[in-house]
């Protein structure tokens, strides 16, 4: 399926963000908004989210963030700061459902993964009542050793390997995906990012899944959501790395399906 685009105005600049719509014709079925990883896109996410839709009855919005898939690139000399994902989930997220006129009557359920799971937990914790519930796959609430031990490799392969080719079939601008992300992680005051206080104004239903194997972050960061945000389920599952969806597709398939199945409020 070949993806669309939108255009959106993003701090005085005109941004075109890559899009794909799954399913768009279940006009009264339940709308997924996937929010990718650190290194993701539109087309990272393979046939994952159709797959999802497909299990849920619902439609769904894929979308690659400013930097990422075939939106707009950072420009040259852009350089991220510590809030980078606040900006995201305040102001990009908010712009794109306006553009694409999600909203109001048609609240989404957000399921995002890595980077893109924080995004969604920052989202609600602001909007909380523009979203039905959220599914967050290896999010991140505070940043640990062992994140940033794997962000220092991840740069080392990217400079001494073949990762940049690799990386190139999903993004139009390969450096600008991976610089974007890498820099502001390694960034030494980013080891005091934490959203923990943020999550205490989240009201939807959530739904936190990690694989005991993921090599970005231990179990602390789900246990943090669950203790702050009334409700949350929580999945751990075994034989699993950081990306659930990639590891144990069936597990987080049927567990997303039965949440939001449970969950969702019937249009009035």
């Amino acid at each position: 399926m070949s993806p669309d685009f939108t255009t959106i105005d993003w701090r005085g600049r005109p941004v075109r963000i890559e899009c794909q719509w799954i399913a768009p014709e279940r006009k009264n079925a339940p709308l997924i908004v996937f929010l990718h990883e650190g290194l993701g896109s539109v087309a990272m996410w393979k046939d994952f989210p159709a797959q999802l839709c497909e299990a849920a009855g619902a439609r769904g919005l894929v979308f690659s963030r400013p930097g990422y898939g075939r939106s707009t690139p950072r420009e040259e000399n852009e350089i991220w700061d510590v809030d980078f994902m606040h900006r995201q989930a305040h102001e990009v997220l908010p712009a794109l459902f306006t553009s694409l006129n999600i909203g109001n009557d048609d609240k989404p359920w957000l399921f995002g993964h890595s980077d893109g799971g924080s995004i969604s937990l920052l989202y609600a914790s602001r909007f909380s009542d523009r979203v039905q519930g959220l599914v967050v796959l290896a999010p991140h609430i505070f940043v640990e050793d062992v994140t940033v031990e794997n962000i220092e490799q991840a740069r080392s392969a990217y400079l001494g390997t073949d990762l940049p080719k690799k990386l190139g079939r999903y993004h139009d601008n390969a450096d600008s995906a991976f610089w974007g992300w890498n820099r502001i992680w390694l960034h030494p005051p980013f080891r005091e990012w934490n959203i923990e206080a943020e999550l205490d104004t989240i009201r939807c239903p959530v739904l936190a899944i990690q694989g005991t194997g993921d090599g970005y972050g231990t179990m602390a960061q789900i246990r943090g959501i669950a203790a702050r945000v009334p409700g949350c389920e929580l999945l751990e599952i075994s034989e699993c790395g950081h990306s659930p969806h990639r590891d144990q597709p069936d597990r987080v398939i049927v567990a997303t399906t039965s949440f939001i199945g449970k969950n969702r409020r019937q249009p009035s």
